[in-house]
Order: structure tokens, then sequence, then C-alpha cells
């Protein structure tokens, strides 16, 4: 009778770990386990960096159109391209947006994540991205492809989702709204003004600047790497379920969240932390803060301008020093 027992015991509490495996694994967020046995069962996999790191090694099957932040989007306004042309780019590649797809890149990087929020803006359901991206797979020691993956093209329609976005007009509509949360998730300079990108600097009124490398176990990571003062990205890592809670412990999950960056990229990671930790309703600012700061009658706090003139100094000053080592280099080669 103990016996039983105990054997039944065992059998539960495997069933216990399976369910809480499982569990782990319902949000949009996977890992390294999750992406081999999506693989094994035919997932696309989606590698969104640029097709010189992609052809210098990818996981085995992965397919790439090229660095999606040049590849999908406007390089002046940084908003999507022709929905016309996003299709064909889809379909010649064969991303069935209605099936399994496994989003990544580099550790940590946002474009997996607007990679994400792509594949379910244009109404997919199924996707997911994995945050550890190409570093989590080789620091796993498994093997890499280097040829290029080709998948049979597809007839699929895109059907833009609205209703996971804020426009222009919208934003300036409900940013002073005491029922909705606004997350800036840009640099603290960019959020106090310091380090403008676009025609004025600042943030909008009320919202929370939190910025989207505070996801990460070491968010100064990637200065540090540029320091030298630590060899790999491992900092990049995402924070647990319990950091990241704490992290953003004074919203509200049930309020409305809207969460904006420059161009919606960095925001398509956060607005994802936040969809997982069990916020109900996480819209981006499509715009972002082009958006807003081009719109000159919008409020902004912090406000500063931006100096073409100082500049333009700055550009000729830059194109000086080139000058000067081109002439250098040829010199030396003579």
């Amino acid at each position: 009778m103990k016996r039983i027992q105990y054997l039944v015991s065992l059998l539960l509490a495997s069933l216990i770990s399976v369910c809480g495996s499982a569990a782990a694994q319902t949000g949009t967020i996977v890992d390294l386990q999750y992406v081999k046995a999506a693989a094994q069962r035919g997932a696309i996999i989606w590698d969104v960096r640029a097709n010189t790191n992609y052809l210098e090694g990818h996981i085995p099957g992965a397919i790439n159109v090229g660095d999606i932040g040049v590849v999908l989007r406007d390089p002046n306004r940084e908003d999507f391209i022709d929905l016309a042309e996003i299709n064909a780019i889809f379909n010649k590649a064969g991303l069935d947006i209605n099936k399994e797809i496994i989003v990544y890149g580099s550790r940590g990087n946002p474009y997996a994540y607007f990679g994400l929020f792509t594949i379910n803006y244009f109404g997919g359901k199924q996707a997911k991205v994995f945050h550890d991206g190409m570093d989590g797979w080789v620091d796993a020691g498994l093997p890499i492809e280097k040829a290029p993956s080709n998948l049979a093209p597809v007839n699929v329609k895109l059907a833009p989702q609205e209703n996971l976005v804020v426009t222009n007009e919208q934003m300036r509509k409900i940013y002073n709204n005491k029922s909705v949360q606004v997350i800036d998730a840009r640099t603290f300079n960019e959020f106090k003004g310091n380090d403008i990108r676009a025609i004025r600097g600042g943030h909008i009124p009320g919202a929370v600047s939190i910025p989207y490398e505070q996801n990460w176990q070491d968010p100064a990571t990637g200065s540090k790497l540029a320091k030298k003062e630590v060899k790999t990205n491992a900092g990049m890592s995402l924070k647990t379920r319990d950091q990241l809670n704490a992290l953003y412990s004074k919203l509200d999950p049930n309020k409305e969240t809207v969460v904006y960056c420059q161009s919606g990229v960095r925001a398509s990671e956060t607005a994802t932390v936040l969809q997982n930790l069990g916020y109900k309703n996480v819209k981006i600012y499509d715009s972002s803060w082009l958006g807003w700061a081009s719109h000159l009658s919008a409020p902004v706090e912090d406000e500063t301008y931006l100096n073409v003139g100082m500049l333009n100094a700055r550009i000729a000053a830059m194109q000086n020093k080139i000058n000067e080592l081109e002439a250098a280099l040829k010199a030396n080669k003579n």
C-alpha cells in the first residue's frame, strides 16, 4: 500500500513539474528549451538580424529577410513601409503569420521584440520571442548554420490590427487621461531632453521614465561593452519575473498602458514584458517621440530644441577629420 502511495506521489510530482514548466512558457517570451522544441515540431524560426550577421551563423533552419529595422521601415519616418511591400516580402520568404513563429536577434535586442510586434500587428496569433537569441543559442554550445535557409513562398494577406497601437491623434487626446498610464522606454537623457533625436527633446507630460534596458539583469551592459569593462552581453539577459514586477510595481496592471520610445522599437520590448506580467491592455504609441515632437502644438515637459546650426558644425568637423584620415591613409599607402 505504501509503495502504491509512493508511486502516486511521484506521478503527481511529475505532473506538477510538467505543468509548471508549461505554465512558464504560456507567455510570448520563451527560453532555449522552448525554441529547440518549437524547431523540432516545425515552427518558423525568424532571424531578424542583418543578412551579414545571419550568414555568419544562425539557428539551423532559420529564415532571414535582412535587418527588419531597415527592410520593413521607412528611413525617415521610421514607420512601416507600405503594407503591400511588407506583404510581398513575407510571402516570398514563406513567413506565414498564421503559423507558430519564433523571432530572435541578438540577446536583448529590441528589434526581436519589434519582429514579434510586427507579426502580431499584421494578424499573427502564435508568435513568440527568444530574448537570449543567437547569443543564448551559441552559449549553450548548440550547432549553427551559415548557409541560408529557405521556405516555400506563401500567399497570406496581412491585416493590420489597429487596436494594438495608438495613433498621433489618439495620443494627443489620452495622454493626460488619469485612466491611462504612459511609459517612456527611452534613455533618461532622452527623457530629460539632454539627448535630442527629433525636432524637440523632452517627454510627454505625465509619462513615467523606465528605460527599456531596465528589463535586463544589468541595464548598463551596453555601455560596459563599449568601454570593454565586460567581455559578453550576458547582462542583457531578462530579469526574473519577481524583479520585473518590482521594476513596474508603481503601475496598475488593470489600467490602459501606452508605451513609447523614439519610433516604437524599444517600446515593443517593454510592452511585451508588461503583457507577460499580466497587464491587460498594453498598446504601443506607433509614431512615438518622432510623431509627438514633430507636432509643435503638442505639450512637452523638459522641452529643448534641436540646434541645427550646432549640428551642422559638428557634422562639418567630423567630415574634416574623415578627410584628414583618408589623406593620411593615402599618403601612408603611397
